[in-house]
């Protein structure tokens, strides 16, 4: 395809009209994804997540600036709430990283999360494929900051960073089982601002299951233990918790340094390779079950539809019943 073939050579407008196409699900952007797809594999993606507050935006422009320090060209995917009356996004990331602007290693991509749950929109995941078949190092991914619900980002990247900040009033909830267990990097933003120490306790605290002699926590579905100077046992990646004010750089070398260790680590113990399969598993059932329930829509006729609607409303038959019924029904 024409649009794909320019998108391998460099050509930064028709990647974005490619990225276009992409997110608004068009028959050509889900070509330009399969004749992509082979290219694919060499980038690492990190996602950001956190509380709206913890200025995971501002972070994120300081990340991209460091990346390109080190020579590695990086696209950020920033995914906004949408409006509720056009559907469509703020863009208030691009204003917040106007020091990545006229930089040709940086391509920065708002999205709207329209109505999506999980802090991602749906076709996040294809518009990371574009980015990394046209040959982006790194890819940043910013979710829309609803808290606890943003465990979606830890089945696409490759390293998650959950971004907290003190005196938003939220210890307890940074510390709930869903939005924690994803980590793989703790980061305490604003920590020029009062009461860091205690947001950082917190963190470490939860860590660390309340155990009186083997402390033990659960990280990714794996059991790890902790004694004495929290030294992790082979194998295992241990989240450690750093500290950084975005709004002038402090504490970002510190990230980089270990995100590159995350990195290297998921290589040494073929977390990488496990943590690419799942995720293409997870894609997978998505488009079987996206596919399946296209063709049986259009092999089931809408006036069964509408009559084994009414049977569940008037309680003849459960929805479970219901859609066996029409599954099997040979007529």
């Amino acid at each position: 395809m024409e649009l794909a073939q320019s998108v391998l050579k460099g050509d930064r407008l028709a990647l974005a009209r490619l990225l276009s196409r992409v997110e608004n699900d068009t028959p050509e952007g889900r070509q330009a994804l399969d004749a992509l797809f082979p290219h694919t594999g060499r980038a690492h993606l990190i996602g950001v997540t956190g509380a709206p507050g913890t200025g995971k935006s501002s972070l994120v422009n300081q990340l991209a600036l460091g990346i390109r320090k080190q020579g590695q060209r990086v696209a950020i995917v920033a995914v906004d709430p949408s409006s509720p009356f056009t559907g469509g996004a703020v863009l208030g990331d691009r204003v917040r990283m106007r020091d990545l602007s006229g930089d040709s290693g940086v391509f920065i991509r708002s999205m709207a999360s329209r109505g999506s749950l999980g802090g991602l929109a749906a076709t996040t995941a294809a518009i990371t494929q574009v980015f990394d078949a046209a040959g982006f190092e790194v890819i940043l991914i910013e979710t829309v900051g609803a808290g606890q619900s943003e465990v979606d980002i830890a089945r696409l990247a490759h390293t998650t960073i959950v971004v907290e900040a003190p005196g938003l009033g939220d210890d307890i909830q940074a510390i709930k089982a869903g939005i924690l267990e994803i980590a793989d990097i703790l980061v305490i933003n604003k920590a020029d601002r009062p009461g860091v120490e205690t947001t950082e306790r917190a963190l470490k605290t939860m860590l660390e299951l309340a155990h009186p002699v083997r402390k033990v926590f659960r990280h990714h579905g794996q059991v790890m233990e902790l004694n004495g100077e929290t030294v992790p046992q082979e194998g295992l990646w241990i989240p450690p918790v750093l500290r950084t004010v975005a709004t002038d750089g402090r504490g970002i070398p510190e990230l980089l340094e270990a995100i590159a260790r995350h990195a290297a680590h998921l290589r040494s113990n073929g977390d990488w390779a496990r943590r690419e399969r799942a995720r293409f598993q997870a894609e997978f059932d998505l488009r079987l079950q996206e596919m399946l329930m296209e063709r049986f829509l259009a092999n089931v006729p809408a006036q069964r539809l509408e009559s084994a609607l009414e049977s569940i409303q008037l309680r003849k038959c459960s929805p479970r019943e219901a859609v066996s019924l029409l599954i099997n029904d040979k007529n």
